[in-house]
């Protein structure tokens, strides 16, 4: 047999042979409810290298009529339901990979008749009886064996929007392959045949063209990932687990690689984890995907406000973002807010679904970031990274006329972009002033406002450097004056992360007088109590 209809358990026995192999068989758990329903049918995207194969050949080796995987799953979470047995290895399941079947199609204009043809003649061994006649359309193929046997079929379309991302250029193509989707999934015909649909790719499903052909599909996404949350990707729980068995500091671990909000979940890249547990390696495990080349045009586009957004959220600094105008279609990028939500969906921004913001998840994509801003550099980048070391240089030296001074002439010059109104755009302001301390320090913890008027950031410097930098504490005011901001920053409760540090920590206070529009500052050294 091919690997279309009822394939083996051997891809994801690999999975299960490898040294880490974490188990996300809850998935199976949902997918047994919701199957034969109308939620049966699930679309859900996720960025490369978040173990969407994976989560197909799962799929694949516990229904399928193929596999004989009872031992394969026997230790796993998904055994522990009573359903377990039930729905083991008892159904016809098709598999098509998308991105394999390009080469042997011949290329992206043959994908549609070559996964039909592939599929039909498989389906005639299997039922030999049904399909004498020579039919060419797939669904109209498993419309009759379910007319004729009452057989109901799996389907799992892996990489499933190949063609509307890559190929996004040739309508026919597009056009052709939305059609077939539409035949297979769409209508009442395919709930008699279709027990269980799954599909997985990067993008979600498109809004014109595939809204229409798929709009029966359940969307499980980076910006919405509702009860898949916990399978995409893997948990804090599952991390803290690997860490201990690998010797791996967890926070370490925490601060590379976390950062994806989903839900009630901080999520994990699966793929630069197993990196860093096997390796020991702290880098940054992207630029080996090849996604790259995807994310330097679209951050040097030229809509209004983008570059100042990307500068802000390397910062450290929380963007807001409309996701809702992105069409899920690379040709179709129209401003700022689409070129952030396609960021998401790649992986390269975390997105916070309560606040509607998005941000850089952690340490690792802050590197690419970085590296991508670089390639082709940006006036405003060195601009703020030059006005960001003399600022860094003044702090160090305590100076806190030279601070006030480079903080007002940054404001200024960057004033024209944030509307300087309230002590929100003042921390955007100071979090990118102090853009050049990323090398040093790690991103800023931000002590969330409480009250009004004042936020503040805490500045650890990267083990490497902490010889030569101390940790910062700056506090902001809004329309009061440094030495209250001092006063406060001394009777304050500090984080974890202050106390425990052992090295000089600076104290800086802030204070931005908005009828005379300047700035003050007071800079201290911090005395620790030797109770600390």
């Amino acid at each position: 047999m091919g690997m279309f209809v009822n394939p083996g358990n051997s891809a994801f026995q690999v999975a299960l042979n490898s040294e880490i192999y974490v188990d996300k068989t809850g998935l199976l758990e949902y997918t047994n409810k919701v199957m034969n329903t109308l939620q049966g049918y699930i679309c859900n995207s996720r960025p490369r290298r978040f173990g969407k194969s994976i989560t197909a050949n799962m799929l694949t080796a516990y229904y399928s009529k193929g596999c004989d995987s009872k031992e394969m799953f026997s230790n796993l979470e998904i055994s522990k339901t009573p359903d377990f047995e039930k729905r083991l290895n008892k159904y016809d399941v098709i598999h098509v990979d998308i991105q394999w079947c390009m080469e042997p199609a011949g290329g992206a204009d043959h994908i549609v008749s070559y996964i039909s043809e592939k599929t039909i003649s498989e389906l005639k061994e299997y039922y030999p009886d049904v399909l004498t006649e020579n039919l060419v359309s797939l669904p109209e193929v498993l419309s009759k064996i379910n007319t004729e046997t009452g057989t109901k079929f799996i389907v799992i379309i892996d990489e499933w929007d190949v063609l509307i991302r890559d190929k996004a250029a040739d309508q026919k193509i597009q056009d052709e392959y939305i059609g077939f989707l539409r035949g297979l999934f769409k209508g009442t015909e395919p709930t008699k045949y279709i027990r269980l649909a799954y599909l997985t790719g990067i993008l979600p499903i498109k809004k014109e063209k595939t809204q229409s052909a798929l709009n029966n599909f359940d969307e499980f996404t980076m910006l919405s990932p509702g009860k898949l949350a916990q399978y995409i990707g893997f948990t804090e729980e599952e991390v803290r687990e690997l860490s201990g068995s690998y010797h791996q500091e967890f926070e370490k671990v925490k601060r590379w690689y976390d950062g994806y909000l989903l839900r009630d979940y901080q999520v994990y890249n699966p793929r630069a984890v197993v990196s860093v547990m096997l390796n020991s390696e702290y880098k940054s495990y992207w630029s080996e995907t090849a996604s790259y080349e995807a994310i330097v045009p679209l951050i040097n586009m030229n809509y209004d406000g983008l570059k100042t957004a990307i500068i802000e959220m390397i910062s450290g600094t929380a963007v807001k973002v409309n996701t809702a105008t992105f069409k899920n279609d690379t040709v179709n990028i129209q401003s700022k807010d689409d070129v952030l939500t396609y960021m998401i969906h790649l992986g390269y921004l975390g997105y916070d679904q309560v606040k509607k913001m998005a941000f850089v998840p952690n340490e690792e994509i802050r590197q690419e970031l970085i590296t991508a801003v670089n390639c082709k550099p940006w006036n405003e980048m060195l601009m703020f990274q030059q006005e960001s070391e003399n600022l860094l240089e003044a702090t160090l030296d305590m100076d806190s006329v030279a601070v006030a001074n480079q903080i007002e002439k940054i404001h200024n010059e960057y004033a024209s972009v944030i509307q300087y109104h309230n002590e929100n755009s003042l921390s955007s302001v100071l979090t990118i002033a102090y853009l050049s301390a990323m090398q040093y320090y790690f991103k800023p913890v931000r002590e969330l406002p409480t009250g009004r008027g004042f936020a503040d950031f805490v500045f650890i410097p990267k083990p490497e450097y902490k010889n030569d930098y101390p940790a910062l504490i700056v506090e902001l005011k809004w329309n009061q004056n440094a030495q209250t901001a001092m006063e406060q920053i001394k009777e304050k409760k500090y984080p974890s992360s202050v106390l425990d540090y052992t090295g000089n920590i600076l104290l800086v206070a802030i204070n931005y007088d908005k009828a005379t529009k300047e700035h003050q500052c007071i800079i201290e050294e911090y005395e620790k109590a030797e109770s600390l």
